[in-house]
């Protein structure tokens, strides 16, 4: 695992590599005791909705990759992004490319809505309403498909642009810029 500092550059800082692997390690821990260790599991949608708003506050105050005006595409950039990976010829990015952008808002506005109905059905407002028991469990399953995506579009871009995007994620660097690269 050990990378030659000169041939790689810094991208992911502390905060958003914690803040990957502990959302992974939570939210792995919520949907396996979603029906089993209901405290449990009610106590770890906290911590992922705290997590989520550290990083909404990092995303507008961290770090240049750690940014949302970084990363987060507009439609023609995405829908360009798209094409270009179809046509196999997507640029690689520094940073998040755009698909990945969209990923990154579509997780975090899931889990939003996941923690915020779980939030609900322990209000007395809520308490008992089908309806929110049955988005909380729709939104955490559009969360494993949105996490199949993820992972996914982690291994194309790791084979396409000869790169470990795990790697990166745990040491916070990747391979320098070379010619035609988006830094």
């Amino acid at each position: 695992m050990t990378e030659d500092p000169k041939s790689t550059v810094k991208v992911w800082d502390p905060v958003v590599r914690i803040f990957h692997w502990s959302l992974v390690g939570a939210f792995a821990v919520a949907w396996l005791t979603g029906d089993e260790l209901e405290r449990v599991h009610e106590i770890v949608g906290y911590v992922i909705l705290g997590l989520v708003a550290v990083r909404l506050v990092w995303g507008v105050i961290g770090p240049r990759y750690a940014r949302f005006t970084q990363f987060v595409p507009g439609l023609s950039g995405l829908t360009g992004y798209i094409s270009d990976i179809r046509k196999g010829r997507e640029h690689r990015h520094l940073g998040h490319n755009p698909a990945g952008g969209a990923m990154v808002v579509a997780l975090i506005l899931a889990l939003l809505a996941t923690g915020g109905t779980g939030w609900m059905m322990t209000l007395d407002m809520f308490w008992g309403a089908e309806w929110v028991e049955e988005v909380h469990e729709a939104m955490a399953n559009l969360m494993l498909v949105l996490v199949g995506l993820h992972i996914a579009g982690v291994v194309v871009a790791s084979i396409r642009h000869h790169e470990n995007l795990v790697r990166a994620m745990l040491t916070g660097r990747k391979r320098a810029p070379a010619p035609g690269d988006i830094a």
